[in-house]
């Protein structure tokens, strides 16, 4: 039987096992996909090694530590600079990012014409390229100057909190860990308020709860969504990886989120 897991910290709230072991089960497949709290990224190919894994998604906060792990980078992830799906071969660490086509597939049904992305870790990066690759317009907004060299080297608009005007965006995403194990949100509750006012959509990539981020959001008429679709999505693409392609990504999916919904 092979192995899988999700490495993370947090990661005890991860609903990816379910996903993951409704489609071996549906296909027949004889592996595991289980959880792995892991407290140093440095340690991550180390680890990967010593739990004898074929293959692993990666969560907050280790994104760009796995992509560092990695003795191969393929696909949109060289341009994003970090991974959150794994998979050895020959014994070497191939890396990939499935977080960019996911979230875009999560919010195919929006409108908007321009977005701000909270946060400026690996998942920022992720919708940050997937959006310039499709010429979407977009701005970071991150807490520290430091965190937003890599945005500001290609181009992008960035700021910081000391440093942002208020403007409009259509859609305000949500990508750092604010509200995951705490009640706190990702930015001062008078700016987001302001930029709630003037926007139609917000998600936040966290999923199964209705964090303050999203409460606040609802709360001034906006449409908000959680990460749920996101993690759908990116899981989807993560399992065809696992497989080699070897299976219809209509049937990955409708395994995989009947497993997301057996809670």
């Amino acid at each position: 039987m092979t192995l899988f897991c999700i490495f993370g910290n947090p990661v005890s709230h991860s609903k990816s096992p379910l996903m993951h072991n409704s489609a071996f089960k549906a296909f027949g497949i004889k592996s595991c996909y289980t959880r792995y709290s892991l407290n140093d990224g440095n340690r991550l190919k180390e680890k990967f090694f010593e739990l004898k894994l074929k293959g692993a998604n990666i969560t907050v906060p280790y994104k760009e530590e796995a992509y560092k792990a990695c003795d191969e980078i393929r696909g949109i992830a060289s341009k994003i600079g970090a991974v959150n799906t794994i998979v050895e071969n020959n014994g070497k660490l191939i890396g990939y990012n499935t977080d960019a086509s996911g979230f875009l597939e999560s919010i195919k049904n929006f409108e908007f014409k321009n977005a701000l992305i909270l946060g400026a870790g690996g998942t920022a990066k992720a919708i940050a390229e997937i959006f310039n690759e499709k010429n979407i317009e977009f701005a970071i907004l991150n807490r520290s100057e430091k965190r937003l060299d890599t945005f500001k080297k290609k181009g992008y608009k960035c700021y910081s909190w000391e440093k942002f005007e208020i403007k409009h965006f259509d859609l305000i995403i949500n990508t750092t860990s604010a509200g995951l194990d705490n009640n706190s949100l990702p930015l001062k509750e008078d700016i987001l308020v302001k930029l709630f006012e003037s926007a139609k959509y917000a998600v936040d990539v966290i999923y199964a709860k209705n964090t303050p981020f999203l409460a606040l959001a609802k709360k001034l008429g906006l449409t908000a969504k959680d990460g749920e679709d996101m993690l759908l999505y990116q899981g989807v693409l993560a399992f065809e990886i696992f497989t080699d392609f070897k299976y219809d990504k209509k049937d990955i999916s409708k395994y995989m989120r009947s497993g997301l919904k057996s809670l």
